[in-house]
């Protein structure tokens, strides 16, 4: 298992992963213009020449919004994205980021408790933020 920096060579894996777990995928294109962007990071997770995880993230300023976190089915609940969200946080540290914010779904209850085990805090609900309909909670963890 190794973790390392997205590489453009990266990109269909990523995207196939992406398609595997949600219902409101980033296509190949959107993966690409964040990963192009000078104020984007990214991780993924290794293991066997296969791409299991990722995430990444975008850094303004002292403030950084994690985008992405996705954990390959066969491969969730055993660590992977906590181990993302640790490269991710630590990256943000590194880069003098204050504040890390992310949105996930109210019913990605095993993702909330990853965010919530990682420090991360509930603000405020967005009603109706996903495409479905589905509300989103934004949450925040504070660093220094």
């Amino acid at each position: 298992m190794s973790l390392r920096a997205w590489e453009i060579r990266d990109l269909d894996d990523i995207a196939a992963i992406e398609a595997e777990c949600f219902t409101d995928p980033w296509t190949r294109r959107m993966l690409a213009d964040s990963f192009l962007s000078d104020r984007f990071e990214g991780v993924l997770l290794e293991e066997e020449g296969n791409i299991v995880a990722y995430g990444g993230m975008g850094i303004v300023m002292d403030e950084a919004e994690i985008q992405l976190v996705a954990v390959s089915e066969m491969f969730r609940r055993c660590g992977r994205g906590g181990k993302i969200m640790d490269a991710l946080l630590a990256i943000a540290k590194e880069k003098g980021v204050k504040k890390v914010f992310l949105e996930v779904r109210v019913s990605n209850v095993p993702a909330q408790i990853l965010y919530l085990k990682k420090g991360f805090r509930g603000l405020y609900c967005r009603t109706r933020y996903y495409p479905d309909g589905e509300d989103a909670v934004v949450m925040m963890k504070e660093i220094g």
